[in-house]
């Protein structure tokens, strides 16, 4: 985890979150800002700063993430018709934060293309 990262000190609970998962590689909680019924950010606890920062195994935490994401939606019904899952790699792609994360939509129908 790194010492000045938001998303490392939610997942230390050094800044409250509205937590609504957790296990030893993940951590996810509920956007301050939804765009969506429901909103979910799922972060790795290891900190990555995007795709592009990818080390030798992370993919595995990645693909970890993805596994969550869709255990977390089961908890939402909002989500039983469909959800989105969204990942902003860069400043110009929207990324915000610089740890990479991925954000859980559902409870409403999503247009395409998005953005």
């Amino acid at each position: 985890m790194a010492d000045n990262c938001l998303f490392c000190k939610i997942a230390k609970g050094e800044i409250p979150s509205q937590k609504v998962y957790e296990d030893e590689n993940v951590f996810a909680f509920r956007d301050i800002n939804p765009q969506a019924p429901a909103h979910i950010v799922i972060i790795p606890k290891k900190h990555i700063k995007d795709l592009n920062s990818l080390s030798e195994g992370d993919d595995l935490i990645i693909g970890y993430v993805q596994a969550a994401a869709a255990t977390i939606a089961l908890q939402f019904p909002e989500m039983k018709n469909g959800y989105r899952v969204v990942n902003n790699c860069g400043a110009d792609a929207g990324q915000t934060v610089f740890h990479i994360h991925y954000h859980l939509l559902g409870g409403r129908s999503f247009g395409w293309p998005p953005g």
